[in-house]
């Protein structure tokens, strides 16, 4: 297996990422929130988080060949 080496910077926005996803995933799996509300914002996160990792994994790619 090959290792890549992340700075503190790049793992923290790694992190960040995911925790965007699962924010915006539970956010449209929970009904506490009004559902237009839940729906927007959920949908937000969610998408902001998977843009934002595309270009995460590819440094992490990058880095290992």
């Amino acid at each position: 297996m090959k290792e890549s080496r992340l700075t503190m910077p790049e793992v923290a926005a790694l992190a960040a990422t995911r925790v965007a996803l699962g924010g915006g995933l539970g956010l449209l799996l929970a009904d506490r929130i009004e559902t237009r509300q839940r729906q927007l914002i959920g949908w937000t996160l969610f998408l902001a988080g998977a843009v934002t990792t595309v270009p995460l994994v590819k440094l992490v790619l990058d880095r290992r060949g």
